[in-house]
């Protein structure tokens, strides 16, 4: 096993991918290495048609991912990080938050600075009961830089968002949830089998109309509701050219369970 492949496993459950951050003695750091090894497992899914949807966790009972590598921080100026480590964590956490799969994150324990931007990025948030979350960069004199400082105030309230990136303190799974940070809390002895078990849920519906719906949401997000109603019109009508939808109504209708292909 290269080093690379080391950083990160990938695992095929069926139809669900798991992919594992493995760098456990470092709590699940992220580094240049890491993400580029993230990078490449998740493009591995992405090719793979008979993956449907794509579990995210970190090895160990520790951390999902504790953050980045201070060191490496420490040891760059401005410049250098924007044209290297920046530029890499932009790149992977938004091939994360626009991948066509649905994606979950089975958030096994620290999820700090990194870690919560990450999660930002996904999908779907089950989180450990005992989990605790955070943006703690201005503890450092920093502030969020891998998007963190943008996901967060469009998906909780502004004030809430300045609070926990002004005060940099974690929070606990039960408020990660109260706030929508996160979808429920799971006992930790039972997350990851709760989250392929949600992934194999997500796989049984149609790739195709999963994909139209997903850019649905996206592109939506991001326009008046006018252009956003227009943007749903003509995804739905897509999916009404697709045999899977026509499946599902037959299937419905002949009371059995559909057979979705991805066509």
């Amino acid at each position: 096993m290269s080093e690379s492949q080391a950083l990160v496993v990938c695992e095929r459950r069926g139809a669900v991918g798991l992919l594992t951050i493995n760098r456990p003695k470092t709590l699940n750091a992220l580094n240049v290495p890491t993400l580029l090894a993230l990078e490449a497992a998740l493009t591995d899914l992405e090719q793979d048609a008979s993956v449907r949807a794509i579990v995210l966790t970190g090895a160990g009972e520790r951390a999902f991912v504790a953050g980045g590598d201070i060191a490496d921080l420490d040891s760059r100026q401005g410049l250098a990080h924007y044209q290297e480590f920046a530029e890499v964590i932009h790149r992977v956490f938004r091939r994360f938050e626009v991948s066509d799969k649905p994606t979950i994150g089975a958030i096994n324990g620290w999820a700090l600075g990194g870690g919560t931007e990450l999660l930002l990025a996904l999908d779907i948030r089950l989180v450990a009961q005992e989990a605790r979350l955070g943006l703690p960069e201005i503890t450092l004199g920093l502030f969020p830089g891998a998007g963190g400082s943008q996901r967060l105030i469009r998906q909780i309230p502004l004030c809430r968002a300045k609070e926990m990136m002004f005060c940099g303190e974690q929070i606990t799974a039960d408020e990660a949830v109260s706030l929508g940070l996160c979808n429920r809390t799971v006992p930790r002895e039972r997350l990851l089998d709760e989250a392929l078990a949600v992934a194999a849920k997500i796989a049984e519906k149609s790739p195709l109309t999963l994909k139209l719906l997903k850019r649905s949401l996206r592109d939506g997000l991001e326009m008046p509701l006018p252009s956003a109603l227009a943007h749903e019109q003509a995804m739905i009508g897509l999916v009404l050219d697709s045999a899977d939808a026509h499946e599902g109504c037959r299937a419905f209708l002949e009371k059995r369970a559909p057979q979705f292909t991805g066509r």
